[in-house]
This record gives C-alpha cells, sequence and structure tokens, in this order.
C-alpha cells in the first residue's frame, strides 16, 4: 500500500493589518488562558482575556507586529524597542497549529526586521513554566 502525501503550503509572515485585529485579540486571549493555567490564576488578564491586546495597540515603543498567515491568521509576533534593542513581544501561534515550526517562523522573520533596524541586541521572556515555548526558543537559538 503506498501513500501519497500532498505537501503542505508554507506559512507565510506578513506585517500585521487592521482587518486582523479580530483574530489577534483571540490569539491574545489563547495565550492569557495559557497564562491563567500555567498559573492557576482564573483572573489573570482580567475578565476578558482578549482585551490586554486593545492596551498593546497603544504602545509607543511597539516597532511592529507580523501574523502567521496560512488561510486565515495563525500567529503573532511583536517587536517591542529598548534603547538599542528590542524584544519580543509577544510570540504566540495558534494551540492547533503549534509543533509545526510556525513559531520559528515567526522568531526567524523578527529577528530580520530587527537587524534591518540595526539593533544590537534581541531578547525574549517566555513564562518560566511554559516548557514548550523554552524548548521552541531553544530551538530557534535563542
Amino acid at each position: 500500500m503506498t501513500q501519497t502525501l500532498v505537501p503542505r503550503l508554507a506559512v507565510g509572515v506578513r506585517p500585521y493589518r487592521p482587518n486582523d485585529h479580530n483574530a489577534c485579540r483571540r490569539l491574545w486571549a489563547e495565550l492569557v488562558e495559557q497564562q491563567r493555567e500555567f498559573y492557576g490564576d482564573p483572573q489573570r488578564g482580567g475578565v476578558d482575556a482578549g482585551a490586554g491586546f486593545e492596551e498593546y495597540l497603544t504602545r509607543l515603543d511597539l516597532a511592529g507586529m507580523w501574523v502567521a498567515d496560512d488561510h486565515g491568521v495563525i500567529g503573532l509576533i511583536g517587536l517591542v524597542l529598548g534603547g538599542r534593542g528590542g524584544a519580543v513581544d509577544p510570540v504566540v501561534v495558534t494551540s492547533r497549529r503549534r509543533g509545526e515550526g510556525i513559531g520559528r517562523a515567526l522568531l526567524s522573520h523578527v529577528a530580520e526586521q530587527a537587524r534591518s533596524r540595526g539593533l544590537r541586541e534581541l531578547t525574549i521572556s517566555p513564562e518560566w513554566r511554559n516548557v514548550e515555548a523554552i524548548h521552541c526558543l531553544h530551538a530557534a537559538g535563542y
């Protein structure tokens, strides 16, 4: 018996657009829900888990946001400026698509964006209880 495998299309990484708002707000809520589980704190992030995304969009130090797009937004990453360096905040991939290299693609893209801006350092601070994220970051060279 032979099985023919259809190659999966590469996930694209592109700049955030205003019409991505609802999808990115859902990703933010997914991230907050995960943090609530990690810390056993159902109040973390307030009543509306996605509301923090609205505040995030108003950051004056936000240099850019990019999304992973595969016939819809499935991941989000942001670059926050700080002195001569930058910080990755947030990086989130929808739970149903984790483990496919989407996070690494987003991290690679934001690293290139940081280089193109002349940033000397790029940091990321994952939740210390998020072992999955720490493994992903290590695999991506952080």
